[in-house]
Parts: C-alpha cells; sequence; structure tokens
C-alpha cells in the first residue's frame, strides 16, 4: 500500500506528477525513512520554532550529503582503476583516441561551443532561469530552493573531488583549447550538468499535465546530459572515467534533492491537515481536478 497518510488535503498541481501523489511512498523502505524524517523534523521544528517542511528539506539533504559521498565509492572504484590502470580505465586512452580521429575542425567548434553551456557562466546561467520561470509558473519559492541547494552540493563535490584526486587531465597535444587547468577527476561540466539539468526535468515533470510533455521532457535533458559528458571527451578535456564519476555522484545528489522535496511535501501536508476545514457542508467538500493525461 502507498504510503499517503495525508490524503485528507488534496495534493496541489506541483505535489504530483500526473495522477501520483509524490507525498505517496510505495516500497515499504521509503514508508520507513519517510516517517522517521517526518517524526524527527517534526521534533526538531518544536525545538527551534522553525517550518517543520523545512526542517525536513535540511535535514534529507545533510543526510543525503552524506551518504552520497558514500555513494561515491563507486567513483572511488573507478579511480583506483585509473590508477592501477585497470577496469574501465583501460579504455581511457582508446576512446580519446577515436576522438581524435573523429575531430574534424566544424565539429571541434561545435562541441566547444556546446560545452561552453557546463561551465562556470552557462551552468549557473541556465540554473537561475529555470528556478525563477518554473517559481513563476508555480507561483511559489521551491524551485529556487531546490535549485540553490542542488546547485551548491554539486559545486562543493566538484571541487572537492577534484582536490582530492588531482588527476592530471589528458595530453594538450590531444585536446582543442582552451585547455583546462584544474584537476581532471571528476569531470565537472558533466556533475553539474547532471544535477541542474537533471533537476530542471524533475521541476518539468511535475509541471507538465500531459504525459507526452514529460517524457519529451526527461528524453530531451537526459540527451543534453549525455551528450555534455561525451563532449568534455571528445574535445580532449576529460577522460572516459572522469565522465562516469561525474554521471555516478551526479545522479546520487540528483536524487537525494527530489527525495528532499518529497519529505518537504509529506511533511507540509500534515500541517495542512491540521489547519481546521473552512468549506461549508452545503458546499460539500471540494473535489481536486487532476491533470488530463
Amino acid at each position: 500500500m502507498p504510503f499517503a497518510p495525508f490524503q485528507r488535503t488534496p495534493p496541489r498541481d506541483e505535489e504530483r506528477i500526473g495522477t501520483r501523489d509524490l507525498a505517496e511512498w510505495r516500497s515499504a523502505a521509503g514508508r520507513l525513512v519517510v516517517d522517521w524524517l517526518v517524526r524527527t523534523a517534526e521534533v526538531i521544528a518544536r525545538l527551534m520554532r522553525w517550518s517543520g517542511a523545512n526542517i525536513a528539506l535540511v535535514l534529507t539533504v545533510g543526510i543525503g550529503l552524506a551518504l552520497v559521498w558514500g555513494f561515491s565509492g563507486i567513483t572511488a572504484e573507478v579511480y583506483e582503476d585509473v590508477v592501477d590502470r585497470d577496469g574501465i580505465a583501460q579504455i581511457d586512452q582508446p576512446v580519446l583516441d577515436a576522438a581524435v580521429r573523429a575531430r574534424t575542425p566544424l565539429t571541434a567548434q561545435l562541441a566547444t561551443d556546446f560545452t561552453d553551456l557546463g561551465g562556470k557562466v552557462g551552468m549557473p546561467g541556465i540554473a537561475v532561469a529555470v528556478a525563477v520561470a518554473i517559481a513563476w509558473a508555480w507561483r511559489r519559492w521551491t524551485p529556487l530552493l531546490l535549485m540553490a541547494i542542488a546547485s551548491a552540493g554539486s559545486l562543493l563535490m566538484t571541487v572537492t573531488g577534484k582536490e582530492l584526486t588531482a588527476r592530471d587531465r589528458p595530453p594538450q597535444a590531444l585536446a582543442v583549447p582552451p585547455f583546462e587547468v584544474s584537476p581532471s577527476f571528476p569531470s565537472g561540466h558533466t556533475l553539474n550538468a547532471t544535477v541542474v539539468l537533471g533537476l530542471t526535468a524533475y521541476l518539468l515533470v511535475v509541471w507538465a499535465n500531459r504525459k507526452r510533455w514529460r517524457v519529451l521532457s526527461i528524453a530531451t535533458l537526459g540527451i543534453l546530459v549525455v551528450a555534455m559528458g561525451l563532449s568534455r571527451v571528445f574535445l580532449g578535456h576529460h577522460w572516459l572515467t572522469d565522465v562516469v564519476a561525474g554521471w555516478a555522484i551526479g545522479l546520487g545528489w540528483l536524487a537525494v534533492v527530489i527525495t528532499g522535496h518529497r519529505v518537504m511535501i509529506t511533511l507540509d501536508r500534515r500541517g495542512q491537515r491540521r489547519v481546521p476545514e473552512t468549506t461549508s457542508i452545503s458546499q460539500g467538500p471540494t473535489k481536486p481536478s487532476g491533470p488530463s493525461n
């Protein structure tokens, strides 16, 4: 049975995907985790006199950040392969050599223009534009909050990951200028694109009323995330293992932020349930209008 203890308050449009209520937790593990998070957030909220829903988001993100670093054990394994020159790292040089052979002046310029979108200016600009647009559409601050948390965590993991590994980039003789100077592992462009574009897909899926638009959003932004990672290898700015690490860490962090949003909705629903209903008996209960699919 789905975990939906607050169904007396109908979900708003931005609290569901199609007919799926984001406050529903269908797995036993999900119900157990969210119940603990909700109860803990309520206790902290009473002590701090702050919004329980906001505390639930912060609590989930904080715990999730630690778990993502545990999940980044995957990247540690990849990096060990890099150092030992075995496992997946064995394909780094052959893949880069193939990219060099496939380049032409035109494709190199197109790839450079595209990869600039994932840089220090392009990706923050995309994040702000998306968050503001969806916040305006929802008439809520939630998209801005989620994007700020997601982007800050992504940047933190990129910087610390590079400092911990300090891996050299591919030789400049095999790269397309302008050359990068920061450590290579993990790929920051890939990690940040995975988080920002992945969260964009999630927000659009929640916002869209029709299934085909939700599928189109996921497919389009998913292709862009993959293309961003591959463009880094194509230009000789990263090894393939740098990109794989960026995808892995980014997906883990994205899952944490989305879970935090759902926990916040769940706790916010409980708070709404405690507010006395004002609908008169003669009017009867208001039936939520679900989105068309």
